[in-house]
C-alpha cells in the first residue's frame, strides 16, 4: 500500500495498523494508566529500551495512531502530537534552545507565534524577525550563535510567501534548524520536506481537521537534519538514534513536561477529519480562486491578497512551490466602506476566528485578531486598517458569489 496515492493512503492509515476485531478506525482509548503485569516491562518503557505507553500525558494509542498517520502526510521519520499548533510551536522552541541562542524569524508571523518569540527574548534567547520573501536578508541576519530559522508558507493575513527553497539552501550551508510552519498550505498542497525543511509544526485544528470541533497540532522530523550537529542536545538523549535526538526531546523535556497533551478523544477527530482533507482543500482552494478573481474586478474592492492572482508579488513562486494557491484571501474594500458594515451585510459569511473551516469565515482584521499589535507594527506587516481576511470554506460557489454581490450592493 506504500505507492498508493495521498487520500488512499489516509483513509487506509489506521487498518494498516491492524487494530484490534478488524476494526478500520483505531479504537480510542481513554486510559490515563497502562499496567503491566511484568513490572519490568513499565521498568523499560521508562528507560527507553522497550516500546509501550507509560502515561497519557506522553503517548495513547490512539496518539500514536495519528502521529502514525501524519508522519505518512509528510514523509517524515517521526511525530508528536499536541492539544494545539502553538503548543507544537512553543514546546518545538523551549526545547531546542538555550540562553544566549540567536533565532531568525518571519517579519510576517500570524496569531501567538510573535508573542511565544518575545517571551523567548525574555529568557535569553535573541530574535530577529525578518522579510522572508528575500532569502538574502536571511543570510544577513546570521549571527555565530544562530541556531534556527523559523518561518510559515503563506502569511497570514497579507499571503506573502517566503523564499522557501533559498531559505533551505541556506540553512543547509549553514548547519541551522529549519522550520517551517505548514499550517495554511497543509501536505497535500505542499511538501516542505523538499525544501529542506528539518522540522515542520502545523495546526491540525486547521485544514487537517477541517470541521472546527477540536484543536491539535503537531512536530514532524523530515530527516532532514543530522542532530548530531546540534549542540542543544541534552546528554541523556545523545543515546537515542540520530534521527530520533529532537524529537525525544521535545517529547522529554516539552511535552512531558510542559504537558500540552492531546485527549485520544481530539485524536480520533483528528483523524477522521483527515480522511477529507484533499477533498475538501481542493473545493475550498477552488472557491478561493473563483472569489479572488470577482473581488478583484469588483469596482468596490481596492485590492486583494491572494497568490493565485497574477498580481501577487510571489504568484510565480506559489505556482513553484503549492499544488494549488491555498484557500485565505484578504482584501481591501475601497475608502468609504467600513469592513465591519460590510461583513455584517453577508448573510453566508460567517465573522469568526478561525481558518480551514467548511464553512466560509471572515473578520476586519486590524479591529480584531491584530488589534493588540497597534498602528504601527500593522503597517510595517502591511495590514491596511480596513483589510477583511476570509477563510474560504466549501460551500457553493455560486451561493458565496451572490451573497458577496448582494453585500457589495449594500455598500
Amino acid at each position: 500500500m506504500s505507492k498508493t496515492q495521498f487520500t488512499t493512503n489516509i483513509v487506509h492509515a489506521d487498518r494498516k495498523l491492524n487494530p484490534d476485531s478488524g476494526a478500520v478506525h483505531y479504537p480510542v482509548v481513554n486510559s490515563v494508566l497502562f499496567g503491566y503485569e511484568n513490572p519490568q516491562d513499565l521498568v523499560d518503557i521508562f528507560q527507553g529500551k522497550q516500546a509501550g505507553h507509560a502515561y497519557a500525558r506522553q503517548s495513547t494509542p490512539t496518539t500514536d495512531a495519528l502521529q502514525s498517520m501524519v508522519n505518512d502526510m509528510e514523509g517524515g521519520v517521526g511525530c508528536l502530537v499536541f492539544a494545539s499548533g502553538m503548543s507544537a510551536i512553543t514546546t518545538t522552541f523551549f526545547t531546542l534552545l538555550n540562553a544566549g541562542d540567536h533565532i531568525i524569524a518571519s517579519q510576517f508571523l500570524f496569531g501567538n507565534t510573535p508573542s511565544v518569540l518575545g517571551t523567548l527574548v525574555r529568557f535569553g534567547v535573541e530574535v530577529t524577525q525578518v522579510d522572508v520573501t528575500n532569502a538574502q536578508l536571511v543570510q544577513d541576519a546570521i549571527q555565530p550563535n544562530t541556531k534556527m530559522v523559523f518561518t510559515e508558507t503563506i502569511a497570514n493575513p497579507v499571503t506573502q510567501i517566503a523564499d522557501l527553497d533559498g531559505i533551505g539552501q541556506l540553512c543547509q550551508q549553514h548547519n541551522l534548524v529549519y522550520i517551517v510552519d505548514n499550517t495554511m498550505t497543509p501536505s497535500y498542497l505542499f511538501k516542505a520536506k523538499e525544501v529542506g525543511a528539518s522540522l515542520i509544526t502545523t495546526s491540525l485544528t486547521k485544514y487537517v481537521g477541517g470541521h472546527g470541533t477540536v484543536t491539535a497540532g503537531a512536530v514532524i522530523d523530515t530527516g532532514n537534519y543530522d542532530w548530531a550537529n546540534f549542540d542543544n542536545i541534552l546528554d541523556s538523549f545523545r543515546q537515542q538514534p540520530t534521527h530520533a535526538q529532537a524529537l525525544t526531546q521535545i517529547k522529554k523535556k516539552g511535552l512531558r513536561d510542559l504537558g500540552g497533551c492531546l485527549s485520544s478523544d481530539s485524536a480520533h477527530l483528528i483523524a477522521l477529519g483527515a480522511e477529507t482533507m484533499s477533498l475538501r482543500l481542493e473545493r475550498a482552494c477552488d472557491n478561493a480562486m473563483q472569489l479572488a478573481q470577482y473581488l478583484n474586478d469588483h469596482d468596490k474592492i481596492a485590492k486583494v491578497y491572494y497568490p493565485g492572482l497574477e498580481s501577487h508579488p510571489q504568484h510565480l513562486d506559489a505556482k513553484k512551490y503549492f499544488k494549488t494557491f491555498g484557500a485565505i484571501i484578504s482584501f481591501d474594500p475601497i475608502a468609504g466602506i467600513d469592513p465591519v458594515k460590510l461583513l455584517t451585510e453577508l448573510n453566508l459569511v460567517i465573522s469568526a476566528t478561525h481558518l480551514g473551516d467548511n464553512r466560509t469565515l471572515a473578520l476586519p482584521v486590524a479591529q480584531t485578531i491584530f488589534y493588540e499589535m497597534g498602528l504601527e507594527n500593522r503597517q510595517k506587516a502591511g495590514i491596511s486598517e480596513n483589510m477583511i481576511r476570509m477563510s474560504v470554506g466549501i460551500e457553493d460557489i455560486g451561493d458565496l458569489l451572490s451573497d458577496f454581490e448582494q453585500a457589495l450592493m449594500s455598500c
